[in-house]
């Protein structure tokens, strides 16, 4: 029986959520960041770990600087 990789319990057929090669509770699949409920496929992942598109992972691992994207959020090193 799979465990759910957030709360670490059992994962029964009837409940199950599959997303990131996982499975899941559907509750349990939650953004890393601002714990808001996710849908399968319709989320990012960093590190193995869901996100939601907009703005989780947009803000922390898009373009940064001035607008978060467009000629004037290039950064220089």
């Amino acid at each position: 029986m799979p465990t759910c990789p957030n709360c670490g319990k059992e994962v029964y057929f009837a409940e199950r959520v599959s997303s990131l090669g996982k499975d899941w509770h559907r509750p349990c699949l939650k953004c890393e960041k601002c714990r808001k409920t996710l849908s399968p496929g319709s989320h990012a992942e960093h590190g193995g770990k869901p996100y939601c598109h907009n703005p989780c992972y947009a803000a922390m691992f898009g373009p940064k600087g001035f607008g978060r994207g467009g000629t004037e959020s290039h950064t220089y090193k």
